[in-house]
């Protein structure tokens, strides 16, 4: 049991460490459209603790990236948005049920894995430095903070250190968060015209980041931080279902991922008591302060900080690998298109230099 579940302040600091993806996200969905924040928070606590209590383990609950980013850039109303969710659904459950996830794993090299993992490092870095440029001074006293617990032999709640730090701040600052009861999910299916570009700018982008990221490689990092595997199968069917149960009941699309991972087990997450500490901390704010000016009292350089940290954790998983260049090559052309094309363009690579024998 002990292996499975434990609540302490070591799992409680790693509950928090995915919040600086998490959490701007959402907001920013939140504020450009009309999708209500307070169910957007609900479906994501549930989730992170129902899938606590499956795997175990920590698991990332994240929202879709690319489902996310199009959508703050104003391009996705909130039927779209629902619609691209369940159109993810259905093909990921359509993956797992029959077996096709382990059919693509075949077929891409684990290099390439390691690759979106360095280009998550990098994206990691490049947001790190931007949060931390709005609040410079507390960025780098929280990145202080997370680094003196290298070098003393104490238990690292640099996290929760942190995060209280920013909260102490931002209260002062801005006030107390506005008191928001939930407002309840209701069923909502959208149209068939919504559909059609919920799948083209919603779906169609997602796809290869789903497969590569929040797939392949959050396998292979739990398999290198806690040598324990969760098959590929597993971790599609649950994303499946938690994008089926939430989309249409005005969540957001979810998935899991391996910089939320390594989020999670650089502040000390090392089982499913963890998810469920950050499950209930979600469902305190969905049912009394789901407003967007609830991101305005955690300081930007607090954040900044922490995925500052999950960058360093991630890297370390993506230089596991003896090809290096094309590892790199992976990380760099992700970083400067996105994961999706980078994913695209070097599995062709690959097919094509083992097809002239090339190596």
């Amino acid at each position: 049991m002990e292996r499975d579940f434990r609540f302490n302040l070591e799992e409680m600091a790693g509950a928090i460490g995915d919040y600086g993806t998490l959490l701007p996200i959402i907001v920013g969905v939140a504020v450009v459209t009309e999708i209500n924040m307070s169910s957007i928070l609900l479906f994501f606590g549930l989730a992170y603790i129902a899938t606590g209590i499956y795997y175990k383990l920590p698991m990332p609950v994240e929202p879709m990236k690319a489902i996310g980013a199009v959508a703050i850039g104003g391009a996705l109303t909130a039927g779209e948005i629902a619609a691209a969710g369940i159109l993810m659904g259905v093909i990921l459950l359509l993956l797992g049920i029959f077996g096709g996830i382990d059919l693509i794993k075949e077929h891409i090299p684990e290099w390439l894995i390691r690759g979106i993992q360095l280009g998550l490092t990098l994206i990691l870095l490049e947001t790190a430095i931007s949060f931390m440029v709005e609040d410079w001074l507390i960025g780098l006293v929280s990145v202080g903070i997370i680094l003196g617990f290298f070098f003393v032999n104490v238990l690292d709640i640099s996290s929760l250190i942190v995060f209280g730090l920013g909260l102490i701040i931002g209260i002062y600052h801005t006030g107390l968060p506005p008191l928001t009861l939930i407002s309840w999910p209701e069923l909502t299916l959208p149209a068939i015209s919504e559909f059609g570009t919920g799948f083209w700018s919603g779906t169609l982008p997602q796809i290869p980041l789903t497969l590569g990221n929040a797939v392949l490689a959050t396998s292979l990092l739990i398999t290198d931080l806690f040598e324990r595997e969760v098959p590929e199968n597993k971790l599609v069917i649950s994303m499946g279902l938690m994008c089926l149960i939430s989309s249409p009941l005005g969540g957001f699309p979810m998935c899991h991922g391996a910089g939320g991972l390594a989020a999670q087990y650089r502040f000390g997450a090392r089982t499913g008591g963890s998810n469920i500490i950050s499950g209930i901390i979600l469902l305190i704010i969905a049912f009394f302060f789901a407003s967007p000016q609830i991101i305005e009292v955690i300081p930007y350089g607090v954040l900044g900080a922490m995925l500052f940290f999950t960058a360093f954790q991630m890297f370390q998983s993506a230089i596991l690998t003896d090809k290096k260049v094309l590892m790199v090559a992976t990380g760099v052309l992700a970083f400067l298109t996105n994961i999706a094309i980078a994913f695209i363009v070097l599995f062709l690579l690959d097919k094509a230099l083992k097809k002239f024998n090339i190596y």
